[in-house]
């Protein structure tokens, strides 16, 4: 069942370290900064709440959300004929048979040695979901980076006002400042680290590719330079169009992890002509 996900250590470290960020920020800093009970600290202390239960919603989407499964009775496609907009048939391309389920493979399918499963459109497998990062789940994965990059900013941020404004020659302030320090410092490097984590998967969202096509890409590159080419990622349809692959055309339903709806199969994709 894919409730089992949720009994791992890596889900519980998420969960622990979240309850933590969210108690010290609401209940020390920024009732230290502006108090719980005044309309600064309420207004903060809903923002923060808010975007708190945002990434546990896109956080449990991707854990109990399966990236995708290739279906049992999935043949490559080797005729040609019309094709749909996220969709190709290309039999050079489709024609991979995975050596360990001994299935054929979809474009942009992988074998996952944890799930031991081949996973659709996989991207990675991430320990602290428990889960791959595939066809499915790939965007309430990326509102997680989003919502967890915003909410150690936002904490981070608290933290700093807080001691800036703090009058740390007051008696009873001062054995405080190391845990000021010690808050600032674990925030700051959160919010370096999923930050760059964030950034990477905007640029992988711009041109609709994964990570594991990224490392493909750089040796696609360099073999390219080599033969006096230019290389361009097969996947790659233009800015917005890769945009709408993964978050759906409805600009309104962007930053909703679960609202899918314009997912197709998972086993073709629409490539660019003539990509070397």
């Amino acid at each position: 069942m894919k409730w089992v996900r949720l009994l791992s250590v890596p889900i519980f470290s998420v969960l622990l370290m979240i309850g933590f960020m969210y108690y010290v920020t609401v209940f020390f800093f920024i009732a230290d900064w502006v108090g719980l009970q005044s309309s600064a600290g309420s207004i903060n202390v809903i923002a923060f709440t808010l975007l708190i239960c945002y990434f546990l919603f896109s956080f449990f989407a991707c854990v109990l959300t399966d990236p995708g499964h290739v279906p049992s009775s999935y043949v490559p496609d080797v005729e040609g004929g019309e094709v749909s907009d996220q969709e190709s048939r290309r039999p050079a391309v489709q024609q991979r048979k995975c050596e360990t389920c001994l299935n054929y493979k979809p474009p942009r399918c992988h074998h996952c040695r944890v799930c031991r499963r081949c996973v659709l459109k996989m991207d990675h497998h991430c320990i602290w979901t428990n889960n791959c990062i595939g066809y499915w789940n790939y965007k309430a994965f990326f509102m997680l980076v989003l919502s967890a990059t915003l909410g150690s900013i936002y904490s981070t941020v608290i933290i700093i006002t807080s001691a800036v404004q703090r009058d740390w020659e007051s008696p009873g302030w001062a054995s405080n400042k190391i845990y000021y320090v010690v808050c600032g410092i674990y925030m700051s490097c959160l919010s370096l680290v999923l930050g760059t984590l964030l950034g990477r998967h905007i640029f992988l969202l711009f041109h609709n590719m994964t990570t594991i096509e990224s490392y493909e890409a750089t040796r696609g590159a360099w073999l390219a330079r080599k033969s006096g080419l230019t290389y361009r990622h097969p996947y790659d349809l233009g800015f917005y169009k890769n945009i709408t692959l993964v978050l759906g055309p409805n600009i309104l339903k962007w930053f909703w992890p679960t609202a899918v709806g314009h997912l197709k199969y998972g086993t073709s994709f629409r490539m660019i002509p003539n990509t070397s």
